[in-house]
């Protein structure tokens, strides 16, 4: 099993910057590829940003140019930095890593296997 926690969640006003981290443990030699995701309420969970076992990454057209990915493999985390945040980035922030060992980032649900238990970003107008 491989566990997910994510942090870094908080309020910002419009236009602010925030700095999720996600720190996985457990089984972390199985983790190929992960992702973020969001969900914000009476809204379906959404693809973020992700990154494939090969390092390829793809980000969804809404958070190109203000988010951006990285990983810190000696720390297992995967980091998302966040800036020029909109009201409607309002979301729980989910961290998903799946074992798919393709290049092809996944953009759906489905194609991981495990999930943080979210952190809360709010942003204000």
């Amino acid at each position: 099993q491989v566990q997910l926690v994510e942090s870094g969640g908080g309020l910002v006003q419009a236009g602010g910057s925030l700095r999720l981290s996600c720190a996985a443990s457990g089984r972390t030699f199985s983790v190929s590829n992960m992702a973020w995701f969001r969900q914000a309420p009476g809204k379906e969970r959404e693809f973020v940003v992700g990154i494939s076992a090969r390092g390829y990454i793809s980000y969804a057209d809404s958070v190109v140019g203000r988010f951006f990915i990285s990983t810190d493999n000696a720390e297992n985390t995967v980091i998302l930095q966040m800036s020029s945040l909109k009201p409607e980035d309002t979301a729980v922030y989910y961290c998903a890593a799946g074992n798919n060992r393709t290049a092809v980032v996944g953009r759906r649900i489905d194609e991981y296997d495990y999930w943080g238990q979210g952190t809360q970003v709010t942003v204000s107008s």
